[in-house]
């Protein structure tokens, strides 16, 4: 049967790869009666991992960014992310002094919305609440331009739901980044209901500038990329709760292609970003949080243990300083391990068929408007 399959799955590779994956970077999905566009003023709304690494990949294109924080101090802790990884780049060989100094200069960090006057593109990286997005959008759309395109970076919130907030829905669009920005290829482009070609175009063109690969989806909950990873992980969880030893969770994982395991990848984005979604995803469809076995599990961890991922230096795992992390023994206690133990190919089923399922749903709904971008959002999204 394997080598049946490895035809057909080598020259699909090969076609995503290069061929589709060389489309997508020429923007085959640009509407063409839109003139060709550049940014040369990007607004940065919240200053965290995602932001400033947003900042880092496009002042490092040319562009001026002004990186805005609730406070000073937050906002030059962003833009301290560049001054790191240029520090590496010089250590490395890779840039010099006078190229670093370059690329700072053009990030700009403050709280005050003021400075985004003249911005040709706007990008919202705040926490995941609907009523965060909609006040930074609304303070936003006081003081830019109004040809300005204004973009959210949220990894779940409806597109449509969001643009509510703002008084050119039209101009309103999603461009999801991937951790850590400057080194994930991909960005995955939301349409909501009202958004129109020049916003798509505008986007698409910005997405070259910093030598991204685009792909782009219709709106839902969790779009495309975080929709269908979110089953794996969230199968991972339910595994554990059920009393599958989390080694083994993690193991059968890797062995079945995935780069991370379920537990691993959910404490680098942080078990407190799953809850909080958790919470929103059940307000928004009119039911209790924790619900499942998964969530339970999850809020287990967050409310209860303290425990809300890497960034909190605790979670699935433990971070020693200078030492290799590894998951909690603490798990045993608050996860009894089942006497009997599922076999890897059971494991591994489970993870690969909730993801095909989910993407089948994708294409049904007109989610995934492109086999294409299917393939490219899996392969650059999340590595499988």
């Amino acid at each position: 049967f394997g080598t049946l399959l490895a035809g057909p799955v080598a020259r699909n590779m090969m076609r995503t790869l290069f061929v589709n994956k060389g489309k997508a970077d020429k923007l085959a999905r640009r509407p063409e009666s839109i003139e060709k566009s550049q940014v040369k003023k990007l607004g940065i709304l919240g200053a965290g991992m995602m932001g400033a690494g947003i900042a880092h990949v496009s002042a490092k294109a040319g562009m001026e960014v002004v990186l805005l924080d609730t406070s000073l101090e937050n906002a030059e802790r962003g833009k301290g992310y560049s001054e790191g990884l240029l520090r590496k780049a010089i250590e490395r060989g890779y840039s010099t002094g006078e190229k670093a100094a370059a690329l700072l200069g053009r990030i700009h960090p403050t709280t005050s919305y003021h400075d985004l006057h003249g911005c040709d593109l706007v990008i919202e990286a705040v926490f995941e609440s609907m009523e965060l997005k909609a006040d930074v959008t609304r303070k936003t759309e006081a003081v830019v331009p109004e040809t300005c395109i204004f973009a959210s970076n949220t990894s779940t919130l409806p597109i449509t739901g969001l643009a509510k907030a703002s008084e050119r829905p039209e101009q309103f669009i999603g461009l999801h980044f991937f951790s850590p920005v400057d080194k994930m290829p991909l960005v995955e482009i939301i349409l909501g209901e009202q958004t129109n070609d020049e916003a798509i175009a505008r986007s698409l063109d910005y997405i070259q500038q910093i030598r991204k690969t685009p792909i782009v989806v219709n709106d839902s909950r969790g779009f495309y990329t975080s929709r269908v990873f979110s089953t794996y992980t969230t199968e991972g969880i339910s595994m554990l709760a059920e009393g599958v030893k989390p080694a083994l969770i993690e193991n059968a994982a890797k062995m079945a292609g995935m780069p991370v395991g379920p537990l691993a990848v959910t404490d680098e984005v942080t078990i407190e970003l799953a809850w909080k979604i958790g919470r929103e995803t059940a307000a928004a469809k009119g039911i209790d949080y924790p619900h499942d076995t998964a969530s339970k599990a999850i809020a287990k961890m967050v409310e209860e243990l303290d425990r809300k991922g890497k960034r909190f230096g605790k979670g699935f795992y433990e971070y020693p300083e200078g030492g290799r992390k590894y998951l909690w023994p603490g798990l045993a206690e608050h996860f009894p391990p089942a006497g009997e133990q599922p076999d890897l190919e059971a494991l591994q089923t489970r993870m690969m068929v909730i993801q095909a399922l989910e993407t089948t749903r994708c294409v049904e709904e007109g989610v995934v408007m492109h086999a294409e971008d299917g393939d490219i959002g899996s392969i650059f999204g999340w590595g499988f």
